[in-house]
């Protein structure tokens, strides 16, 4: 049994396997997802596990050397804006339209039970050196 970290063994696994520019989205649960990336679904009920806990989660776990959102979260979800920008470094924003079709190059999907608008974020990975 690990002390802790990352728990989820599917999700550990898919972690240890990203390499640097590898990218990582972290989802709300309304996100449409296309074929290809694998899919962490780590949602249960709305809200749980939200996609704070989640980002959080991982930012303690993963190098990221930038980030985009969908520039709609500015508006729509003011709370996720603030905590992107308080998280993550160089944050860009982008249409969400084009956001999703970026998801297909994702190599990993974290879907949350986030059910507030625009909870995603495309963390592409860095190196620790």
């Amino acid at each position: 049994m690990r002390k802790g970290g990352i728990l989820n063994a599917q999700l550990a696994g898919a972690l240890a396997r990203l390499g640097h520019t590898d990218l990582v989205v972290v989802c709300d649960c309304g996100l449409p997802v296309p074929d290809g990336p694998e899919v962490v679904d780590l949602a249960f009920r709305f809200g749980t596990l939200s996609f704070e806990e989640v980002l959080r989660g991982l930012l303690g776990e993963l190098v990221v050397e930038r980030a985009t959102a969908a520039l709609e979260v500015r508006e729509a979800n003011p709370g996720c804006y603030r905590l992107l920008k308080s998280e993550l470094g160089g944050l860009d924003l982008i249409p969400h339209e084009q956001l999703k079709l970026l998801v297909r190059e994702a190599k990993l999907v974290v879907r949350t039970g986030e059910a507030r608008p625009y909870a995603n974020v495309i963390l592409r990975c860095g190196v620790p050196f």
